[in-house]
């Protein structure tokens, strides 16, 4: 087994992050520092790699302009400072090295338009931001492979809106209604046009979501290589079993991403290798088959925990993995 961490970090220590994550984590990823501000937040984040769409922020969230306004401007710029940190201090870097980025339903349901409505509820819209944040995820891994060149590359497509999409529980502007639901077809060509972007650009293509209602039939459908989740919110069902046998890893979030309790309560690497034997069995499969495929995490970002938590649970995960 190999672990890694869902991507953000606490602190606003960008090469402190980067030393611990190289030094410490086996499946190494870009650091995501969101106390640092919007600008590095998930939301931020992606739409620092649109293509051919500007954006900016107003005092309801971030927007789609037809230009890149300031904000846009720094998130484009903080990205590329963070990337030249990681290079500077990755150079002899030979593993994996994960790279995080909101996915497009999650941009659709959190950005809005120049009316005031967000993105998702607009057709041609939905259509334009899944499209832009392909093209610029596929410069991004190029620019990635230029960097790292000795570095098998994944890119983590984080959707933790998508089951509320799905569901019609996104709300309108003015909160007196929800957005309408987004058919299968077409959620799954947003998502679709993403994994093939990332898997045409030389990496693999991961999906994350820590809900209950996980749709991995439908994140098993687009492309996605493996599904990151929390397992204590997700019943073990035909749906897992059927995507893993189909040959979707899966990377489960095995320990709280927040501090438990004084001492490190919760951090029990028996009983958390017990759940996951006890998870997988229920699926139908020991561990000669799943252990190989596995990914262990945090059940999901680290940026409210300490960073004496974050040492601990990364170190309990490699336990884990070993």
């Amino acid at each position: 087994m190999r672990f890694t961490g869902v991507g953000s970090l606490p602190g606003e220590d960008l090469a402190g992050a980067t030393r611990l994550v190289l030094d410490d984590v086996d499946l190494a990823f870009v650091p995501e520092l969101p106390a640092r501000g919007v600008h590095a937040q998930m939301i931020g984040r992606g739409l620092a790699l649109l293509d051919g769409l500007g954006a900016d922020l107003q005092p309801a969230g971030w927007r789609l302009l037809d230009a890149s306004g300031l904000d846009h401007r720094r998130a484009r710029s903080l990205l590329a400072q963070d990337l030249d940190t990681v290079e500077e201090l990755g150079q002899e870097h030979t593993g994996t090295l994960k790279q995080q980025v909101a996915g497009p339903w999650t941009l659709a349901a959190t950005t809005e338009l120049q009316r005031g409505e967000k993105v998702l509820s607009d057709h041609g819209a939905r259509r334009e931001l899944a499209s832009s944040l392909a093209a610029g995820l596929s410069a991004h891994v190029a620019d990635l492979r230029r960097r790292f060149p000795r570095s098998e590359l994944v890119v983590q497509v984080d959707e933790p809106m998508l089951p509320a999409v799905l569901a019609a529980q996104v709300p309108t502007a003015s909160g007196f209604g929800k957005y309408r639901t987004i058919d299968a077809p077409e959620a799954d060509a947003a998502l679709r046009v993403v994994v093939d972007a990332v898997r045409g650009a030389g990496a693999r293509a991961a999906v994350h979501s820590c809900a209950s209602d996980v749709p991995v039939a439908l994140l098993r459908g687009a492309g996605f290589d493996a599904v990151s989740f929390d397992l204590s919110l997700v019943r073990p069902d035909d749906a897992w079993a059927e995507a893993f046998e189909a040959g979707t890893d899966l990377w489960p979030g095995l320990l709280p991403s927040v501090d438990p309790g004084p001492g490190g309560a919760g951090l029990d690497e028996t009983g958390a290798r017990r759940r996951l034997e006890e998870w997988f069995s229920r699926l139908g499969f020991g561990p000669d088959a799943w252990e190989p495929r596995v990914v262990l995490t945090p059940s999901c970002g680290l940026a409210g925990a300490t960073p004496a938590y974050t040492r601990r649970v990364l170190s309990a995960l490699a336990g884990l993995a070993r």
